[in-house]
């Protein structure tokens, strides 16, 4: 009991202590239009730069140095939805009818979802590790009160999936007794990230964007603004940021041994997906696969009845599609058959359990 115990609260530990991986950044100090500078970074590193999160604008903040720079966020005029977490958007929830009209952000009332301006007040959920869903009884706009969730906690609330729409609605007819409007972080815009990342990050300026200029359709950090961005028209010619993606899809079809040798005789391993940010780029690259589940660095180790990542981490963060094995419910038959984990290149992107014999595309890490 006691050594069970103890290896409970290791994993924690551990888990507490797991990095983010990050975007590597590269600031250009030459003067070049929006178009110009997408070129130079596709040709020198991987893309102009995309930013999943906070960390990422810290990381940019220290490079910049108050400089207006462009990055890689343009506008499409098509519409998408996106969590303000970085979640998929998924699942959807509407009332009858919605969503409608033009508008951006998301409220609910009476368990449905409606959509509505982002300016208009309402109270709000956050979400955090401890205790999660967060009822703020202040009424802000949508904007103010995604600053306050990732100031105060993590960010707005997400709901991926029916279970935790259900959990959602109740927790807010448990603490919203009047039946007000309640922001979620459901929000949609027509911007696009250069490299086609789903990154749902946002950071704009107040009032922005808002083509001051006319058609004002690619996005500088703004100077003397703590980072905050701004929409210009892309014919100006400022400094500019790269960035270079850390995940490499291999497109040939290999065993999972082959595909651990061959990660680390020619770039550093198989991936390891620590984060939902890790995640997130996973999926951006998986897409490039040509076998419909692609390997990662995850094995089963029977003797503990648990996976573990070929770097040595434990599983943190996990992601396994429904029926697919965990860490407690290693498949019987896991000692004859080497099972390994890979990641599927569509759908929602989901973990699988599959056979080491299997051959597959795979991701290294650069």
């Amino acid at each position: 009991m006691a050594q069970s115990l103890y290896f409970s609260l290791l994993l924690i530990a551990l888990c507490s202590i797991s990095e983010c991986v990050q975007h590597q950044y590269y600031y250009i100090n030459v003067n070049k239009n929006w178009t110009e500078a997408q070129r130079y970074c596709r040709e020198k590193y991987t893309d102009l730069a995309t930013v999943d999160n906070m960390n990422d604008m810290i990381q940019l903040n220290k490079i910049v140095n108050n400089v207006r720079v462009w990055i890689g966020l343009q506008e499409t005029r098509v519409y998408n939805w996106h969590w303000s977490s970085g979640d998929p958007a998924l699942f959807l929830n509407w009332a009858s009818g919605q969503p409608v009209g033009n508008d951006e952000c998301t409220f609910m009332r009476n368990e449905q979802w409606i959509v509505g301006p982002c300016k208009n007040t309402c109270f709000f959920i956050c979400y955090n590790m401890s205790p999660g869903l967060v009822f703020v009884n202040q009424t802000m706009n949508w904007r103010d009160a995604q600053s306050y969730c990732r100031q105060n906690h993590i960010d707005l609330v997400s709901v991926r999936n029916q279970n935790e729409s259900q959990q959602l609605e109740k927790f807010i007819d448990d603490r919203n007794s009047s039946g007000s409007a309640v922001w979620i972080g459901l929000f949609r815009d027509t911007w696009q990230w250069s490299d086609q990342s789903s990154s749902s990050f946002r950071y704009w300026k107040t009032s922005e964007p808002n083509n001051y200029a006319g058609p004002e359709n690619c996005t500088v950090i703004e100077r003397n603004a703590q980072g905050r961005w701004s929409d210009y028209l892309c014919h100006h010619q400022f400094p500019f940021v790269c960035h270079e993606d850390k995940l490499i899809v291999i497109q040939q079809n290999l065993s999972w041994s082959e595909a651990l040798r061959y990660c680390r005789q020619n770039h550093v391993d198989l991936v390891s997906v620590q984060s939902v940010e890790m995640q997130r780029r996973v999926m951006n690259v998986v897409k490039l696969a040509s076998t419909e589940a692609v390997w990662l660095g995850l094995h089963n180790y029977c003797s503990m009845n648990m996976w573990l990542w070929v770097s040595g981490d434990i599983l943190c963060y996990q992601n396994w599609a429904p029926g697919n094995t965990t860490h407690s419910s290693t498949p019987e038959n896991c000692k004859m058959e080497n099972r390994r984990g890979a990641v599927q290149s569509g759908g929602d992107y989901c973990w699988i359990s599959l056979p080491e014999s299997h051959r597959l595309n795979f991701i290294c890490t650069n």
